[in-house]
C-alpha cells in the first residue's frame, strides 16, 4: 500500500521543519537529567531543613537536644532514594506527561507523602539494632515531609518555566504529524496552536485521498494515508496523532501500522464508544453480564460530600466577603439609585426554576433593550464593567448555594426560554439538569464563558457530570480564583 515517496500538495518550503530532532533529543535528555538532579538536591535540602528547623518550630515539643546531623545520614540517603524511586515509578519523569499546575501539585503531595511514610517504616526495619540506626522523631518526620513537598513543588515549577521557555524558542519541540480530517482534527489543531507550552511543531496533516487538498487552520495537508511512512522518515516525525474517530477498526490498525517507524510516539483520538466507555464497568442482570458505559458519578454519599463542600464554601465566602459585598451594594446604589441585586429565573436541578441572585451590572431598563448578553454590551454600567471582568457580580449566588438552589461547581444554569430552545438543537442538553447548576464549572474554566458555543459548553458539562470527584471540584474552584486574579481564561492552571 505504501508508495516510494510522498505525494505532497505543497512545497517543502511551506512546511515548518525548524526543529532538529537530534538537537531536540539532546535538550530533552539534558532537561530530564536536570529534573532528576533538582529533585535530588531539594530532597537533600528538605531533610536538612527538617533537621535544623526542629528546635525552632512550635508544632511539636521543642527537643532539649538532638543527635548530630551525621547520625541521620543513612536515613537522609534512604529518604532521597525512596522518594526519587516513587517519583520515577509514578512516571513523573515522563517527558510527554502533561499536568496542570494543580494536578502536578496533587501528584507531588501524594507521591512524596507515600515515599516519606515508607522511609519512616523502612528505616526502622533495616537499620534497627545496627550501627546505622538513629531514632527518627515524629516531629522531624513531619518537618522533612513538609519541606520535601514544598521544595519539590517549587523546583518542578522552575523546571516547567525553563522547559516552556525553550519550547517557545523552538529548542525542545517535537515534530508532529496529524492523521485525520473534519472537525475533530480542527479542534486538535486549534488546541495545539493555542497552547505552545505543549511543545509541538506541527509539520502537516495527512488525510484520505478524497480530502487531500489545501490547508486547515494554516497547516498544510501534505499527503494521504499511504504516504505516512515516507513523511515520517522525510520530516523526522517524533509524534503522530491519529484523529479518525469514525474509522473502521481495520482501517485504524492499518494506519497505526504505517506509523510504526523508529521511536515515533503514536496517540489515537478515541471513537465515540471508547469515549463513553472510558470508565466502563460490568453489572450483573440475573447472571447476564452488562457493560455500563454511562454511569452518572454524583450519586449516593458523593452527593452528601459535594453538599458539605458547598455549605462550607458558601458560609466561609459570605462571612469573609461580606465587607466587600456591602461596599459594592453602596456603590451600586450611589451610581443610579437602583436596586442592588438582580434576580433572574434560571433552570436548575431536574429542570426546576429558581431565582438566581446577582449584583446588578446593567442599567435599570436593560431588559427592555435586549435579553442575550454580548461582549461590550452597551447596557452595562461603569461598576458593572468591573464586576463582569472580575466575575464579582456572581458572588451573591453564594446565597443560592447556601439555600440549595445551586452548587459551587456545576453546569451553568440558563434561563428557561433558552433551555427549551437548546434542548431541541443540542443532543443530550437536558442531561445537564441531572445535577445542580454551578457558580463556576468545567466549561467556564476552559474559557467557555459568555457568548460562546452552547454545544461545546454542553460537551464539557456532560464530561464533568460523568467524571465528578471532590478533587475535580476543588481544582475548578482554585482555577476559577486564579483566572479571576490573573485575568487569564486559558488552561494555565
Amino acid at each position: 500500500m505504501a508508495r516510494n515517496s510522498p505525494t505532497l500538495s505543497h512545497s517543502d518550503k511551506s512546511i515548518s521543519t525548524t526543529n532538529n530532532p537530534s538537537r531536540t533529543d539532546r535538550i530533552k535528555f539534558l532537561l530530564s537529567i536536570l529534573l532528576v538532579m533538582m529533585d535530588l538536591i531539594v530532597l537533600l535540602l528538605a531533610f536538612l531543613l527538617g533537621y535544623y528547623s526542629r528546635p525552632y518550630l512550635p508544632l511539636f515539643a521543642i527537643p532539649a537536644g538532638q543527635p548530630p546531623i551525621v547520625d541521620y545520614i543513612p536515613t537522609m540517603i534512604l529518604h532521597v532514594g525512596i522518594v526519587l524511586a516513587m517519583i520515577y515509578f509514578n512516571r513523573l519523569y515522563h517527558q510527554r506527561r502533561t499536568f496542570s499546575r494543580f494536578d502536578q501539585l496533587r501528584s507531588i503531595v501524594a507521591v512524596v507523602t507515600t515515599g516519606a511514610v515508607l522511609v519512616y517504616g523502612v528505616q526502622e526495619l533495616i537499620f534497627r539494632d545496627s550501627a546505622l540506626y538513629q531514632n527518627y522523631p515524629r516531629s522531624m518526620f513531619v518537618y522533612v515531609l513538609f519541606f520535601s513537598v514544598l521544595l519539590v513543588g517549587f523546583s518542578r515549577e522552575l523546571h516547567r518555566k525553563l522547559q516552556v521557555t525553550l519550547r517557545h524558542r523552538g529548542y525542545a519541540t517535537d515534530n508532529l504529524l496529524i492523521v485525520g480530517a473534519g472537525q475533530i482534527t480542527r479542534d486538535i489543531l486549534g488546541k495545539i496552536q493555542r497552547t505552545p507550552d505543549l511543545g509541538y511543531n506541527i509539520i502537516g496533516i495527512v488525510t484520505s485521498k478524497e480530502e487531500h487538498q489545501g490547508r486547515m487552520l494554516g497547516v498544510p495537508v501534505i499527503g494521504d494515508f499511504p504516504d505516512v511512512p515516507n513523511i515520517i522518515d522525510k520530516y523526522q516525525i517524533q509524534q503522530v496523532i491519529i484523529a479518525l474517530p469514525d474509522a473502521r477498526r481495520s482501517e485504524l490498525v492499518e494506519i497505526v501500522t504505517l506509523c510504526q517507524r523508529g521511536q515515533v510516539d503514536i496517540k489515537i483520538y478515541p471513537d465515540i464508544f471508547a469515549y463513553m466507555a472510558g470508565d466502563m464497568n460490568v453489572d450483573d442482570l440475573a447472571g447476564t453480564p452488562l457493560l455500563t458505559v454511562r454511569d452518572i458519578a454524583l450519586r449516593g454519599w458523593k452527593l452528601s460530600l459535594k453538599r458539605g463542600l458547598d455549605m462550607f464554601g458558601a458560609i466561609f465566602g459570605l462571612i469573609f466577603l461580606s465587607p466587600l459585598m456591602l461596599l459594592t451594594a453602596l456603590l451600586l446604589y450611589i451610581e443610579d439609585k437602583g436596586e442592588v441585586f438582580y434576580t433572574q429565573e434560571r433552570m436548575g436541578l431536574d429542570g426546576r426554576p429558581f431565582p438566581m441572585i446577582k449584583f446588578r451590572s446593567m442599567r435599570i431598563d436593560a431588559d427592555k433593550l435586549g435579553d442575550w448578553t454580548t461582549e461590550n454590551d452597551p447596557r452595562v454600567t461603569r461598576i458593572g464593567h468591573f464586576m463582569r471582568r472580575t466575575n464579582w457580580d456572581e458572588i451573591p449566588q453564594l446565597m443560592n448555594v447556601l439555600l440549595g438552589h445551586m452548587s459551587l461547581v456545576g453546569p451553568r444554569p440558563e434561563q428557561p426560554q433558552y433551555v427549551y430552545r437548546f434542548r431541541e438543537q443540542i443532543p443530550g442538553y437536558m442531561t445537564r439538569h441531572q445535577e445542580k447548576g454551578g457558580m463556576t464549572g468545567w466549561a467556564q474554566v476552559n474559557g467557555l464563558r459568555g457568548d460562546t458555543s452552547i454545544a461545546r459548553r454542553t460537551t464539557y458539562d456532560l464530561w464533568y457530570i460523568e467524571n465528578w470527584s471532590l478533587w475535580l471540584d476543588i481544582k475548578i474552584i482554585l482555577r476559577t480564583i486564579m483566572q479571576t486574579i490573573t485575568g487569564n481564561n486559558k488552561n494555565a492552571y
